[in-house]
């Protein structure tokens, strides 16, 4: 049995959409990272830097996001590409989402909501860049139907996390019909919405 140590973030929710497209079956293990329990010593021997998500895969702990569903994909044979090409592209994507993608949005939400003071410059500067990279991703989606070509892949699956939370770094789809064509394909995924109501029913009650 997998066992996933989780919260509602989006870093998280890309693996149980994985876990749930991949029909693999999985235990989800809450950790409250409001509450800090990403910090305790129980977590921290699983992953050292503290971070969510862990796969535990039958004693074989993985951490980041993007190496789990790497993982998950070649365990069970799907949403990875077998040519090299279609392989590369999916790669591409994935290294794309972690270089790119993600530092420009979790550091624009960031220093918009939970800087200690005011940084402007510093906001404006990954608000920008958040801009940007979706500007590039809707003139992708502009000639094809997914984020790595002509297939839904676990390339779509680490980009939807941060769209699923586009509201924390202050960002929004208007103006790129693109993108948001994409992401309502994406979020009416029947396999999307449950790993979505899962996470979301781990989310204690304000």
């Amino acid at each position: 049995m997998i066992e996933v140590h989780a919260f509602a973030t989006p870093n998280s929710v890309k693996v149980l959409i994985a876990l749930e497209e991949m029909g693999l079956p999985y235990t989800l293990k809450p950790v409250n990272v409001r509450n800090g329990e990403q910090k305790t010593e129980t977590f921290l021997a699983l992953n050292p830097n503290g971070k969510v998500p862990v796969l535990v895969d039958d004693g074989f702990v993985l951490t980041e996001s993007a190496a789990i569903l790497v993982h998950l994909a070649e365990r069970s044979g799907k949403l990875l590409p077998k040519d090299g090409v279609g392989r590369a592209r999916v790669f591409e994507q994935l290294f794309f989402h972690a270089s790119a993608l993600s530092p420009a949005f979790g550091n624009a939400g960031f220093f918009k909501r939970s800087s200690p003071e005011p940084q402007p410059i510093t906001e404006a500067r990954f608000t920008t860049e958040a801009e940007r990279i979706l500007g590039l991703l809707d003139a992708k989606l502009g000639a094809q139907p997914f984020i790595a070509g002509e297939d839904f892949t676990i390339a779509d699956i680490a980009h939807f996390g941060w769209m699923w939370r586009i509201a924390f770094p202050g960002l929004t789809l208007d103006g790129r019909p693109n993108l948001s064509r994409w992401f309502e394909t994406v979020a009416a995924r029947p396999a999307v919405q449950k790993a979505i109501a899962r996470l979301e029913a781990i989310v204690p009650a304000a």
